[in-house]
């Protein structure tokens, strides 16, 4: 019988072997009726077994319908690949047979192929003569596709394993004999390291293309096998063993690596690509960590020890801090380009220990004053996002804190800077926020530490500051602020505001607002009645409407103070009583509203005296039960001059106009006998005189002449005096504040607060009953807005006492009781 190779698909009904006799079968059979001739015809051909089994058609006499098949036979071995000739051969529908043809019996023969004598030792052969080609470079006769196929007919034939073992023992000597050639190779690290990179890169493709021979092996041997590695994996592990059985070629591997670092952080140029590929060599291996990383961490973590303890010594705090930044921003980068990814978090963390962590201390204390009084926002910012990173904010946030209470001490305590506290608290206080909101991130726990760090230096000259606050206020509320619109002037005082805000003492504010505001309100000195009424506003925001209710009320007074002049000037006694030539206009004042004003006597001129009694005469007719008392020393008037040089009006205090008129009845008058016409006090008439014959706008001469007015100097009425406007206003030599003054002012203040504090200890002890003295003025503590001092305390509680609002405990003195 003769065989062929068929190499069709398994699915076609020609794949068996077939023995057909020579006889053809009759064209007809009477027992058969005709049938159609089938699609496809069997084939004189044969398939090669390869699992064992044979197929033979042979012709037979028997009159059995149908095919005899042995199922015993069709048992197949489980190496049988899927779609086996044999098992589509089962699958085929019988064709019927032709009428009159002879029958044919498919049996099964048992017996198995032989492999062909020294068949394993034949194809190792072949395909270790390859490998040995692959290792050496060279090129092979055999090409892959037959290396292929003999290592799938090895693996059919149940030696897969026996392959695989002397496939490692190729890997195993070519590996050994490789990293043995690099011992003792160029002392130079940077030739060395390209010697294993070469090394590396070659056994990589010489495994893909021995993996890619041995495909077949890896699909079928190593996945059926437990504990069997992958080709790859196999080499990989054979590699590292060796590795590790030469210790100089990793070690030289390692040091040449850190020495290309080392070199690229001094500023060399190094080959980045043949670290990254060597890195890559130790990942694969799965020695990163434990040999490289480790090392290069110790190595880290020396070199910028060594480069901190440096640049601190030799920089200043803003260049050390970019240099800082600039490494941390080399590190990452160096992470990007070779190392691994999980060296990214150590690294960086190692560098900011010894560039940051280790040095917080020295970099506040050598910089962080000399950044902050130079406002400079950039390198703060950059100061704060590397301290966020080492978690030194908390440092940080004490350094300014400390810096607010010391640069500030020298605004607050100096007594000859009190004239400019109030600016430069300003621009201080300008200058914090711009940090806070440009280089602290506007970091919330800053600005409270700010914000009580600012407070407690306002309040180092408990009630000084709050006095100059409300005199600033003044100064930018007086008419004559040239070149100050309003926006900015309501800029201002939002800006003050901010101020005011920290003040403890806000009553001692009032009391100075309050006598400041009244001199603008009554000399017509304020210079916007929209800007008096804004800031009033802006107080009764931040405090309530009883802080401002008083300042309201003069603004009150003022406004009807207008509509009675009004009513004055058209009511029957001002049309007959009042004297031709005159115009008066009053202020009338609620006593609780307004300052306290000390009476000043003064002799005024007949006509004065007249205007004021027909004017009281009117009030009292229109609002019966009132008392009014005349404050001379809020009086301002306007006096028309006749000097030789022209017709003047002259814009004086009243005080001023009494003087010059004694003038219209003598041409000569002493000290002395002004002082008895008058009856001024003698400092006010010392001011007055001084104002009007030694200011700018001299409207007398002082005999002898002199800035200082003396009990022997003499004054006439200047003939010569000249000015290019008609209407002067002659300024009253502005008598500065004395202590007596301020004293005076504080204390009403402190009276003010007894009160306070009387009313606090009385309603607390009303709603306890009993309470021990310390939590007493605990309390106390807890419900005064001012700052006050326990033994100030201690005297209001022995107060109520005597006056028997408390008493103390028989059982214990420490202790007070509320007596209703």
């Amino acid at each position: 019988m003769s065989q062929s190779t068929d190499k069709r698909p398994a699915n076609t009904a020609a794949a068996a072997a077939i023995d057909s006799p020579s006889a053809s079968a009759p064209s007809a059979s009477p027992h058969f009726p005709p049938m159609k001739k089938p699609r496809s015809q069997p084939l004189p051909c044969a398939l090669e077994p390869k699992n064992g089994l044979q197929l033979n058609l042979e012709n037979t006499d028997d009159d059995d319908p149908s095919s005899m098949i042995d199922d015993e036979d069709l048992k197949r071995d489980d190496t049988v690949p899927p779609g086996n000739v044999t098992e589509n051969w089962g699958r085929k529908k019988a064709t019927p047979p032709n009428p009159g043809t002879k029958k044919f019996v498919i049996k099964l023969v048992k017996a198995k192929p032989t492999v062909p004598n020294n068949f394993e030792e034949d194809t190792w052969a072949r395909l270790k003569s390859a490998m040995n080609s692959i290792f050496l470079k060279q090129p092979d006769s055999c090409d892959l596709e037959k290396l292929y196929q003999a290592v799938n007919d090895l693996c059919l034939h149940k030696m897969g394993g026996s392959l695989y073992r002397k496939i490692e023992k190729e890997f195993e000597a070519h590996i050994s004999d490789v990293l043995q050639s690099l011992v003792g190779q160029s002392p130079d690290l940077v030739v060395f390291l390209s010697l294993i990179e070469n090394c590396w890169q070659d056994l990589c493709d010489q495994m893909l293309i021995i993996r890619g021979i041995a495909l077949y092996l890896d699909r079928t041997y190593v996945k059926q096998t437990p504990n069997v590695r992958s080709l790859w994996d196999m080499g990989l592990q054979i590699f590292r063993k060796h590795l590790a059985l030469h210790p100089e070629v990793e070690h030289k591997t390692v040091t040449g690596m850190l020495r290309l670092i080392e070199q690229e952080r001094l500023g060399e140029a190094v080959d980045r690509t043949l670290v990254n590929h060597l890195l890559k060599m130790f990942t694969a291996l799965g020695i990163y960590q434990e040999n490289f990383e480790k090392p290069f961490l110790a190595f880290t973590e020396e070199f910028y020890a060594a480069e901190g303890m440096k640049y601190m010594q030799r920089s200043d705090i803003p260049d050390y801090l970019k240099h800082v930044e600039m490494r941390l921003h080399e590190e990452h980068e160096r992470c990007v380009l070779y190392l691994d990814a999980s060296t990214r978090k150590p690294l960086i963390s190692t560098a900011e220990k010894q560039l940051l962590e280790r040095h917080i201390a020295a970099i506040l204390d050598k910089g962080f004053m000399m950044l902050m009084d130079g406002s400079r926002t950039e390198d703060l910012q950059r100061m704060y996002i590397l301290f966020s990173r080492v978690n030194a904010l908390e440092s940080l946030r004490q350094a300014i804190g400390s810096y607010i209470r010391r640069s500030g001490q020298v605004v607050i305590l100096d007594d000859e800077k009190d004239k400019d506290m109030v600016g430069s608290l300003l621009e201080f206080k300008v200058s914090l926020d711009k940090i806070w909101e440009e280089s602290f991130n506007k970091n919330e726990t800053f600005c409270n530490t700010m914000k009580d760090s600012f407070e407690h230096l306002i309040n180092l000259r408990q009630n000084r500051p709050a006095e100059l606050i409300a005199k600033f206020l003044d100064e930018k509320l007086r008419a004559g602020n040239k070149g100050t619109s309003e926006e900015e002037l309501e800029g201002t005082l939002d800006k003050v505001l901010v101020l005011f805000r920290f003040i403890q003492g806000k009553d001692v504010f009032e009391a100075f607002y309050k006598k400041e505001l009244a001199k603008r309100l009554l000399l017509g000195k304020s210079a916007s009645i929209d800007a008096e009424k804004s800031m009033i506003s802006k107080l009764k925001t931040e405090c309530g409407s009883q802080f401002t209710n008083k300042l309201e009320g003069m603004f009150k007074d003022i406004e009807l103070s207008k509509e009675i002049n009004e009513s004055f000037r058209q009511s029957s006694q001002a049309r007959t009583k009042l004297p031709a030539g005159i115009e008066m206009s009053v202020h009338v004042l609620t006593t609780g509203y307004w300052p306290t004003y000390p009476p000043m006597d003064v002799e005024l001129p007949r006509e004065l005296t007249t205007y004021q009694d027909i004017f009281k005469e009117f009030y009292l007719s229109k609002y019966s039960g009132r008392r009014l008392m005349w404050q001379n020393s809020l009086g301002h008037c306007v006096l028309k001059a006749e000097f030789p040089k022209g017709k003047k009006e002259l814009a004086v205090s009243l005080f001023q106009a009494v003087v010059l008129m004694l003038f219209n009845d003598a041409d000569r008058l002493g000290l002395q006998d002004i002082k008895d016409a008058t009856r001024i006090e003698d400092k006010e008439l010392r001011r007055t005189l001084q104002s009007l014959a030694c200011g700018k706008v001299r409207v007398l001469q002082k005999i002898p002449k002199g800035r200082e007015v003396e009990d022997n100097d003499s004054f006439l009425f200047n003939d010569t005096f000249t000015a290019p406007l008609y209407r002067i206003k002659v300024n009253a030599i502005q008598m500065k504040e004395t202590v007596e003054e301020n004293s005076s002012t504080t204390e009403r203040v402190f009276q003010d607060r007894q009160y306070q504090v009387d009313a606090a200890i009385v309603r607390i002890m009303k709603t306890r009953k009993v309470l021990s003295h310390t939590l007493l003025i605990t309390e106390l503590f807890q419900q005064l807005k001012f700052p006050i001092k326990p033994a100030d305390l201690k005297k209001r509680i022995e107060s109520l006492i005597e006056r028997e609002y408390l008493e103390r405990d028989k059982s214990n003195p420490q202790v007070y009781n509320y007596l209703a």
